[in-house]
């Protein structure tokens, strides 16, 4: 139990009314200490026998008089409204001041706590949460091949499904992150995850497309949270020493995400034995397997942080100093007890006051709602040393975003085109052929048959996989059990033919001519095709796996060189490296050629997102890191759209029109990112 403090009486005229000493620091005289006959402090110390209080003993908060300090109730309210209204700047400046002084001091306990056992555990719990958010982004781009045949997707339902998380995830981190700054980064970052978590787990159940449109939506707008929430919690934790150093290892979680995610889809999707089926009306193949394995890392995430304290620094910002000043001891005597020295004592007393935005507004409950808002606008108008800043970090997001996600999600489908384009140079094509009774009862494929004539001749338990048949007849003709992907008839005639459970539907005829022919027990839904998985389970994961491998060395060079080189430095000059590796992906002709030259611009890329990360955190205050940093990180989300739709439309027509947009946007966020200010060496704001 902390000491009770003293009441302090102020007078109604006092600019500050700090509770506690002139300095505005938490002390109390002796008297008042000895008065309270219940007083005493749980602290690393006790007292002597003259109740003297120790070295490294939390001295309490004192608490104002509720009764002499009130502006409310009195016929003087909306005067002294009026006058708080004049003094309102000077109120605001004063508790800018406190803020500093408050991180000066903050810096300090963080050098007196040491870094250790704590900061690597927390490193670790917070480390799931940025894997989960890694995870989220692969999940729908490996399941989409398997999806998209389960649940009949066209073309339009196929994109939307691919960017919907992306649009979850920039309202989570808008939501989230100015959650955060009002509740905590702790209760914040658990009711996001745990979002995710129950809508990742109900999407790979869901049946229906819209439903399991819904789930990816829902859960990316819980995962949206992560990134802003875990950067700013992490920070406040770290001496500014060890800040950038240690910000560059979290990310590597994000890394990790996209390997587990890689991983296990290679694993899990192309095994359909993992599966199994009611009727027709419900179905869980493998692809559903693995999105309830990808919500492993969240529901770690959410055990391991329900461990974990608030951050300090939350709790001194918002006028909870005893929290605060109790887990900053938890800190100090986790990590000394982890480096054998359980003897240290927390040396901190007293811990800097700084008034709260409600306070420096309040005129009182007579005074009009009008003036009160006015109050309060005019409090925030004093923040706008921080427009320039902002509109300069979203220059550098939405450019860095805009090129990074479009080439990354472009990319693999250049890759498919450039396999298209092989397959379909491989294609046998068959003229004026004439075929009378005969069974087909083997695989067809990639083959082109026009001007062709057939008589009675049966398709029996086959497969047609990019199959064409152009102005052909076929005549008293049977086909039973048809299982086709990628088959079209154009211009064809069938004469007195039977169809009997196939999956071939009208959508299937081109201006064709039915004639006395009849379709039997068709075949529901779209029938999984499992010919060509495994080559295709290959290229999509295989080729992800080591585009997010690749950037493990470009993360461990700017861990070691993100408080060495600074992170204007960092940030600039790895864009500009990246800028010039995104042109080589011109000269990328063959498949493998393009993947190295992938694995080179994500490897280079990456030490730009580290150094943005950290200097995003370091460049706003703590009531405001994560809405700042939540707001940047839903526009990221916003540019990843763009650049995803933009880009995917030139696939198939050009690659220069892609590359030269990534490399000009590129060129335009190193630029601008020279123009912000340097955070190296300075306290956390």
């Amino acid at each position: 139990m902390f000491l009770c403090c003293c009441l302090i009486d102020q007078d109604d005229d006092d600019d500050y009314p700090v509770q506690g000493s002139q300095d505005g620091y938490y002390r109390e005289d002796s008297q008042a200490a000895n008065d309270d006959e219940g007083g005493h402090s749980d602290s690393t110390e006790g007292h002597d026998e003259d109740d003297e209080i120790y070295e490294g003993e939390y001295q309490g908060i004192p608490r104002a008089d509720s009764g002499k300090g009130s502006l409310a109730g009195g016929p003087g309210s909306v005067r002294a409204g009026a006058q708080q209204f004049k003094d309102v700047g000077v109120s605001e400046a004063e508790r800018r001041k406190d803020q500093e002084e408050l991180a000066q001091q903050y810096e300090t306990i963080l050098q007196e706590c040491g870094h250790g056992k704590f900061q690597w555990t927390l490193y670790f719990v917070l480390g799931l949460a940025l894997m989960a958010d890694g995870v989220e982004i692969f999940v729908v781009g490996f399941v989409l091949p398997s999806a998209e045949k389960d649940m009949c997707l066209s073309e339009p339902n196929k994109s939307m499904l691919g960017l919907i998380v992306y649009f979850g995830m920039m309202v989570g981190a808008f939501l989230w992150g100015a959650l955060a700054d009002r509740i905590g980064r702790r209760q914040s970052l658990l009711i996001s995850l745990s979002i995710n978590s129950v809508f990742s787990f109900f999407s790979s159940f869901v049946q229906g497309y819209s439903t399991f449109l819904f789930c990816r939506l829902l859960s990316g707008v819980g995962i949206g949270g992560s990134i802003p929430i875990v950067f700013s919690y992490y920070s406040e934790f770290l001496a500014q020493e060890k800040r950038g150093e240690h910000l560059s290892w979290l990310c590597m979680f994000w890394m990790i995400g996209g390997i587990y995610a890689s991983a296990m889809a290679w694993a899990i999707i192309p095994h359909y034995g993992w599966s199994f089926q009611m009727g027709s009306a419900y179905q869980f193949h493998s692809w559903r397997v693995f999105v309830l394995v990808c919500a492993f890392p969240c529901v770690a995430a959410i055990s391991a942080l329900s461990a974990m304290p608030e951050s300090p620094r939350f709790y001194l910002e918002n006028g909870k100093h005893d929290e605060g000043w109790m887990i900053l001891k938890q800190v100090h005597d986790t990590n000394m007890r982890a480096k054998g020295h359980p003897e240290k004592v927390f040396s901190v007393t007293t811990i800097k006051t700084v008034k709260q935005m409600d306070e420096l507004v309040d005129t009182g409950t007579d005074t009009p709602v009008w003036q009160r808002y006015r109050l309060k606008i005019m409090s925030l108008s004093q923040q706008v040393k921080y427009k320039r800043t902002t509109f300069m970090l979203m220059a550098v997001w939405f450019t860095m975003s805009f090129s990074y996600y479009g080439l990354t999600v472009w990319f693999p489908d250049m890759i498919k085109y450039i396999q298209k384009q092989e397959y379909e140079s491989r294609t046998k094509t068959f003229t004026k052929e004439r075929v009378e009774h005969v069974t087909f009862n083997f695989t067809l494929e990639n083959q082109v048959h026009r001007q062709g004539h057939y008589f009675n001749d049966k398709f029996l338990n086959l497969k047609m996989k990019s199959m064409v048949f152009e102005d052909s007849t076929f005549e008293e003709c049977y086909f039973e059990d048809i299982t086709s992907t990628h088959t079209l008839f154009r211009n064809c005639t069938f004469i007195a033919s039977l169809f009997y459970n196939t999956d071939l539907f009208k959508y299937r005829f081109v201006d064709c001519k039915l004639v006395n022919s009849t379709f039997l027990h068709n075949k529901e839904g779209c029938m999984l095709d499992f010919s060509d998985d495994f080559n295709n389970a290959y290229m999509i994961y295989f080729v992800n796996f080591l585009g997010t491998l690749a950037v493990l060395p470009g993360n461990i060079v700017s861990a070691l060189l993100m408080d060495k080189i600074g992170r204007l430095r960092m940030l600039a000059g790895s864009s500009v490296i990246s800028c010039v590796s995104c042109f080589f992906l011109m000269f990328g002709n063959s498949e493998s050629g393009m993947i190295a030259l992938l694995c080179l611009f994500g490897g280079i890329s990456i030490a730009s997102w580290n150094a943005l990360d950290v200097i995003t955190v370091e460049l706003y205050p703590s009531d405001k890191r994560c809405t700042a940093f939540g707001f940047l990180n839903a526009l990221c989300k916003l540019a990843a759209v763009l650049g995803i739709s933009i880009f995917q439309s030139f696939v198939g027509i050009t690659k220069a029109v892609p590359i030269i947009f990534a490399a000009g946007a590129l060129a335009a966020g190193s630029f601008l990112a020279t123009k912000l200010p340097e955070t190296r060496g300075q306290v956390l704001q």
